[in-house]
């Protein structure tokens, strides 16, 4: 027996028994491209994540060696001046600087940035489309945008003070505030740069999928990167599968029917 909504009075049955799931060779045009930009957004994401390693590595190095405070001076005085504290701690900002800035399409191809979910959540899968569609066109993408251009701006002045610059190359040009801090602070800047358009690439990817979704065939379905499919409604959390405890295999369980199943055959092959 067919469910009819009655707010709309369309046949809910209907519709999903229509449904066509696109494969990755049936995508229009649009979402191919919005698919490659994704691609990209999240090969930079997984590439700028291993710089949280450098930075746990840097800060448990400094913090070992001001406690021994010794070791730290002898280093300083016998092998670089590069062991200086000041020099160290700038190394774990530049390393958060990184990780942070190349993260942030990232982040929002994936669905784990942070929402104001007490009205969303509330609204239809169309609604909450055009609050994205909107949010897009209006805030994020040109908003970035602006970002992007001044964030150039500072990089190019501090490429020219350093270009300018008539030092060795190691305490050459612009520096940080501190006169033993690191120098050639536009190599930083420019990762700023890559960063924001890393996110303005993930707005434009979002977008064109988010246009699809509004004014492309409603029966087409295809995997969506901030919004969920009226029939899928619950099944994320942030982008990540839901785990529902009462149906989830026991995964101990698993592994030693298969090590059971292993040694079964293993025993068969022996005899």
């Amino acid at each position: 027996m067919n469910e009819t909504n009655p707010k709309s009075g369309v046949d809910e049955t209907a519709e999903l028994k229509e449904l066509r799931r696109l494969s990755a060779d049936d995508l229009p045009a649009i979402l191919l491209v919005s698919e490659k930009l994704r691609r990209l957004v999240d090969w930079l994401g997984r590439f700028g994540s291993w710089f949280a390693m450098p930075l746990i590595l840097i800060t448990a190095f400094d913090l070992f060696i001001r406690k021994t405070g010794k070791i730290q001076v002898w280093l300083v005085e016998n092998v670089s001046d590069f062991f200086g504290s000041t020099l160290l701690q700038e190394l774990e900002w530049h390393s958060h600087t990184v990780l942070f800035t190349l993260v942030l399409g990232f982040g929002y191809i994936w669905n784990t940035q942070v929402r104001v979910d007490l009205v969303r959540e509330t609204l239809s899968f169309r609604k909450k489309a055009w609050i994205e569609f909107i949010g897009l066109t209006i805030f994020l993408i040109p908003y970035t945008c602006v970002v992007v251009y001044f964030a150039i701006v500072y990089t190019v002045d501090s490429w020219a003070i350093n270009r300018d610059a008539n030092c060795a190359w190691y305490q050459c040009g612009e520096i940080s505030a501190s006169l033993v801090g690191l120098s050639h602070r536009w190599i930083i800047k420019s990762i700023m740069v890559i960063g924001l358009l890393g996110a303005v690439i993930a707005g434009i990817s979002v977008w064109l999928q988010v246009v699809m979704v509004l004014f492309g065939p409603k029966h087409w379905r295809y995997p969506l990167m901030t919004l969920e499919w009226p029939e899928e409604s619950g099944v994320t959390v942030e982008g990540k599968q839901r785990l529902d405890l009462e149906t989830a295999e026991d995964q101990l369980e698993l592994r030693a029917a298969k090590q059971k199943e292993a040694t079964q055959k293993a025993q068969e092959l022996e005899g």
